[in-house]
């Protein structure tokens, strides 16, 4: 073998063996800052979100299940749609554990004890309630490690941090960082490119969360300058929330989205049939209907509050996918409002066509397209 040759050989290897995860005993700080030992890669772990997955399958791909022993039931509630596709992919995971939320007082620490994980992961929301209720100090004792991650609290500060850290527990750091690199990339698609156009006009916008999941009356949830506010911000406009709320979700109230009068409206949904029998939420998301999204998002500007909005009269209303605030995908609507907020600045972009990449990059299920709506252009 020439020398030149042998060099690459050499040089290959030692790339490998430096993104090889280690195995052993390590000490991973979560996004609580506690500092949690554990022995990496985690051979059995119980996701206490199961909407986790969304990112547990970009790092595994179709090995993505051999490790999970049990997850929380809020996927096949909120998310039906997603937990159909993962389903068709991996019947087995029918017959994976399901267990409640902790916050709720629904989570059988004893049901989880038997399943004999290494680690339980959880979000940070859950912080509180499992110190009050014991559940670290339970759980340690039994041998399982709790770790705490964050996709939608403060995913700006938590969401690569959380990817890393489930890249460690699954022995998919390569891939964590890789999946990391590429997802900067395409919000620097939107980003770079609006701070080479200098001073833009920011359209205000008012983002509703999850509109008619309790009656077609009910107004107005929305978000602070995290969340889909920061997103709304990344993409070039101005979340009106931000102006009165500092932390990542709260409420507005009607009379101050008609003096704020928005530019646009976007309202978040998803297909939650499961948890509301109302139906009057905007059920966009993995196969959705465009016409019953369509009809559903025409309804609810029927409210008081949105019907003289110059948002609503010229057709500046959308949906997006609500649960792209618990997934570190925050680059799909990022490019898809910096489109419908500066359409001639972003005219090449397709959101559709990014996400597409994403699954056949990433993802052990196919693309199935569903996750925006829009009045713009009577619909898309």
């Amino acid at each position: 073998m020439q020398m030149p040759a042998l060099k690459k050989v050499l040089l290959a290897i030692f790339a490998a063996l430096i993104i090889a995860a280690p195995v052993g005993a390590a000490e991973i700080t979560d996004v609580a800052g506690r500092k949690v030992e554990i022995d990496i890669p985690a051979k059995r772990i119980l996701l206490g979100e199961a909407r986790q997955i969304h990112i547990a399958a970009a790092l595994k791909g179709e090995h993505v299940f051999d490790q999970i022993v049990g997850w929380r039931d809020d996927l096949i509630k909120k998310d039906p749609d997603s937990y159909a596709g993962y389903l068709e992919r991996f019947p087995e995971i029918e017959k994976l554990p399901r267990f409640g939320y902790v916050p709720s007082g629904d989570f059988s620490l004893e049901a989880a004890i038997a399943l004999k994980p290494d680690v339980l992961t959880l979000n940070l929301e859950a912080q509180e309630a499992a110190e009050e209720s014991g559940l670290i100090e339970k759980a340690a004792a039994a041998g399982i490690a709790v770790i705490f991650l964050d996709f939608r609290v403060d995913p700006a500060k938590n969401s690569e941090l959380s990817t890393a850290i489930l890249g460690r527990l699954f022995g998919a750091e390569g891939q964590a960082k890789e999946f990391i690199g590429w997802r900067r990339l395409q919000i620097a698609v939107v980003t770079d490119r609006l701070a080479k156009a200098g001073t833009i006009a920011r359209p205000k916008v008012f983002i509703e969360r999850a509109p008619g999941i309790s009656g077609d009356a009910a107004c107005c949830r929305t978000f602070g300058p995290a969340n889909f506010g920061q997103m709304v911000e990344l993409a070039g406009g101005h979340n009106i929330g931000s102006d009165v709320i500092s932390s990542t979700f709260g409420d507005l109230n009607p009379e101050q989205i008609v003096v704020a009068n928005p530019h646009h409206v976007i309202v978040t949904g998803s297909n939650w049939s499961a948890e509301s029998d109302i139906s009057q939420f905007v059920p966009v998301g993995r196969r959705a209907s465009p016409t019953l999204a369509i009809k559903r998002l025409k309804g609810l500007m029927q409210r008081p509050a949105f019907l003289n909005l110059d948002a609503v009269k010229a057709g500046r209303v959308h949906a997006v996918w609500h649960q792209f605030y618990g997934a570190p995908y925050e680059f799909v609507p990022i490019q898809q409002f910096a489109k419908w907020f500066h359409p001639e600045l972003f005219a090449d972009i397709d959101p559709d066509k990014t996400f597409r990449e994403f699954h056949e990059k990433f993802l052990p299920i196919a693309y199935r397209s569903g996750y925006f709506a829009s009045l713009s252009n009577g619909g898309e």
